[in-house]
């Protein structure tokens, strides 16, 4: 069920009340505080203005419920109408056959690129003269069987019938060259036309991946997404190239064969034709829709076996820490077994078909054969016996000058007929499946992103002088889907959150695990939207501006470093594409990685490995720390950017950024205390809410206060004795090679 809500409902003032203008529309506006406390989801109903789940809804109204009641207002508590929570899942109404061809359709026909309409007009007129020089093929070698018969055609009546005979094979081959020469030069006509498609489909697949919003990604797995999106575009490439050349080709053979038999042999005979046709393609069809549910069960146990071995394999280190190595293997070999089972179900379900489809064609073939057979033995004044006698009386009209290449003809068109026949139903069955796949893949494209730039959203301006970060009255809470695909609402992560950033100012943020430090990175990031309150950057909402504008105000060094599996120097440049080689190397030695890559036996050419595993954990922070600083950004976030160093290259980087970053708006998340002793403020987190706030000596001379507990608790735990840890000297200030990095 969904709710349509005012963006500007929500709003605390001395009131709140529901009051119903007219059926199905509302109003809500605060009354009193037990009023409020009563307000329930069902209260609201369509209005026609912003998505929310009942759930959500549920769960923001008693998010509220737990504030103390004060007058103050609280603005801006859900987010702009355009903008909302996404589905995360396959759209429930799944994508039919016709919306799936017909979307491909626009591909391969695109109003902007007339060099690819032409060629498509260009491969079905050779695809129309292929088929037609394909069907006189047989009346070619019908005229070489007469020939050696004695019947020479009146063309051809002032030769020898060994010459003409001879002629007309020469022809033939010719025919059939030409045939298929036109086949192949349709096929080459096409192939731009057809990769065009795909490669279009694949890029706006991927762009859309890359539109989703963190959320989808966070519950996706990789290894199954790949494989129906390689899937998908398998079956673009088959339905492109079968579809549109072999469905259509083959209805136009099927026209020209039965009209022929129909003129040359009656009715009899194109009625069998059609019949064996009809039967034939009939019976595929049910069989091909019942194979495919042995289809569909092996693609997903191909998907969750490909799965599993990606997540395992990245997992690599995980494994072998805890000796469980029979366990991936043991997980792995049960999802090949389904995987089995359904392949020998579809193997054997195939079985059936071919012979099906082969005893429907023989048993056509057969009764057409005898019919001309009849009607030639009639013709060439053979004597029949009983049963072929009353066939040829029925069809005696139709037998009139027939020879015996005529049986020659037809068993040459039935056959001619029965390649794209076969192919029919193979291709009937692949369509079948590659429908299947594109419809996972399009629904993909079907996906709304939950966070989204509003249409015409102005860029953020912002530089050093107004770098400021804001969180006014936030309220978060994480949502994962449930039994029934339902939404499942967690705790509140942030429950009325508020603090500024000054421009140019150090500000760290501390609190215990699970208090919501590295969300306020994602919401600072917009990787979601806050449910309440307001982010702002500069004085201007998050959500009110530009989406990319936004993010490349603000350089972020993430707690988990994960590299692309190319080389340092790529990884490096990748934090701004349009850097030189003197600034990324200028960027490597700020974050004290210069010397360590130099002792790498390709330097900056090293390949890190997938995920950076080939590279220490320091090896990757302090690459991560490089990149944002090259990208150059006036908000500088760092997400416990250091936790995998040790104290002395900790302290060497952070001296170091702090000469190198003056007058960047910093926003440090940490968990070592001591790398935030000089910030100029600090706030701890506590219960979704600021508890404490101050500079590292103010909130020590607190009594009870929860910053000097985590303090001591962390001095206790390196065995430090002193109360205070000064900042370093800049003589104090060594590489990890021991050597001195004071400039």
């Amino acid at each position: 069920m969904s709710l349509l809500i005012r963006p500007s409902v929500f709003r605390f003032q001395k009131s709140l009340r529901v009051v119903r203008t007219s059926p199905g529309w509302c109003s809500i506006r605060l009354t009193s505080a037990d009023e409020h406390r009563k307000l329930n989801a069902s209260d609201l109903t369509k209005s026609g203005w912003h998505p929310y789940s009942a759930s959500r809804l549920d769960h923001l109204l008693c998010s509220y419920k737990k504030i103390p009641f004060c007058p103050k207002r609280l603005q801006h508590i859900n987010p702009p109408s355009d903008i909302g929570f996404g589905e995360l899942t396959d759209p429930k109404k799944p994508l039919s056959d016709w919306t799936i061809v017909t979307r491909l359709l626009g591909y391969i026909w695109p109003a902007d690129r007339p060099e690819i309409r032409w060629r498509v007009v260009a491969a079905l007129c050779l695809l129309l003269s292929s088929k037609v020089v394909n069907v006189l093929v047989p009346f070619v070698f019908k005229h070489a069987v007469d020939c050696f018969s004695g019947n020479v055609p009146a063309p051809l009546s002032s030769w020898s019938p060994s010459s003409a005979a001879l002629t007309v094979l020469v022809c033939y081959g010719l025919f059939r060259a030409t045939a298929s020469g036109l086949n192949e030069l349709r096929t080459a006509v096409f192939a731009r036309a057809a990769q065009s498609s795909i490669r279009q489909v694949g890029v706006q697949v991927f762009r859309h991946m890359h539109d989703l919003d963190l959320s989808y990604h966070l519950g996706r797995r990789t290894g199954a997404l790949g494989k129906a999106i390689d899937r998908g575009a398998r079956g673009i490439q088959f339905i492109l190239t079968a579809l549109v050349f072999n469905l259509l080709p083959t209805g136009l053979e099927v026209a020209m064969v039965t009209g022929i038999l129909y003129y040359k042999y009656g009715l009899p005979a194109s009625l069998i034709a059609l019949t064996c046709i009809g039967a034939y393609t009939s019976f595929t069809f049910a069989v091909t829709r019942w194979r495919t549910q042995f289809r569909v069960e092996m693609n997903r146990a191909d998907s969750r076996a490909g799965s599993q071995a990606t997540d395992s394999l990245i997992n690599y280190e995980t494994v072998k820490y805890f000796n469980n190595e029979q366990r991936e293997i043991s997980i792995y070999d049960h999802l090949q077994s389904q995987y089995e089972r359904a392949s020998i179900k579809t193997t054997t379900s195939l079985a059936v078909l071919n012979f099906g489809q082969a005893a429907i064609f023989s048993a056509g073939l057969a009764a057409a054969m005898v019919i001309v057979g009849s009607q030639v033995a009639v013709s060439t004044g053979l004597e029949p016996n009983t049963a072929t006698s009353l066939i040829g009386a029925f069809a005696a009209n139709a037998a009139q000058g027939l020879t015996i290449g005529d049986l020659v003809l037809v068993n040459g068109l039935l056959f001619q007929l029965s390649v794209p026949l076969n192919f029919l139903g193979t291709m009937y069955r692949e369509v079948r499946q590659s429908l299947i796949d594109m419809s996972t893949m399009f629904s993909l494209m079907e996906l709304k992103p939950a966070v989204r730039s509003l249409p015409g959203a102005p860029n953020l301006i912002i530089d050093k002088s107004n770098a400021s970060i804001e969180f006014e009255d936030v309220r978060f809470a994480y949502y994962s889907r449930g039994p029934g695909n339902q939404d499942v609402v967690g705790k509140n992560i942030c429950d009325g959150l508020s603090f500024k950033v000054e421009p140019g100012k150090r500000v760290a943020v501390v609190g215990g695990s699970g208090a919501g430090k590295s969300t306020l990175v994602r919401l600072v990031y917009r990787f979601f939207d806050v449910q309440g309150g307001r982010v702002l950057i500069g004085g201007q909402d998050v959500r009110t501006v530009n989406l990319d504008s936004l993010r490349r105000a603000i350089s972020v060094v993430p707690q988990d470093t994960v590299l692309f599996h190319n080389t340092i120097y790529y990884n490096l440049q990748y934090g701004n594409l349009n850097a030189t080689k003197e600034q990324v190397y200028e960027a490597a030695q700020l974050a004290d990685l210069a010397s360590a890559i130099q002792r790498m036996p390709h330097g900056y050419e090293t390949q890190v490995g997938e995920r950076g595993l080939k590279l220490s954990g320091g090896e990757k922070q302090r690459l991560a720390i490089a990149r944002a600083l090259l990208k150059g950004s006036p908000i500088l976030i760092y997400d416990e950017a250091t936790s995998s160093l040790d104290t002395i290259t900790e302290q060497t980087i952070l001296r170091r950024l702090t000469k190198v970053t003056p007058g960047l708006t910093s926003l440090v998340i940490a968990h070592r205390l001591s790398t935030i002793v000089d910030a100029d403020e600090i706030l701890v987190l506590r219960d979704g809410r600021v508890s404490e706030r101050g500079n590292h000596f103010s909130l020590l001379s607190q009594p009870n206060s929860y910053y000097g507990q985590l303090w001591e608790q962390q001095l206790r735990g390196s065995g430090t004795s002193n109360m205070f840890i000064e900042p370093m000297a800049d003589s104090e200030l060594v590489n990890t090679d021991g050597r001195s990095t004071t400039p």
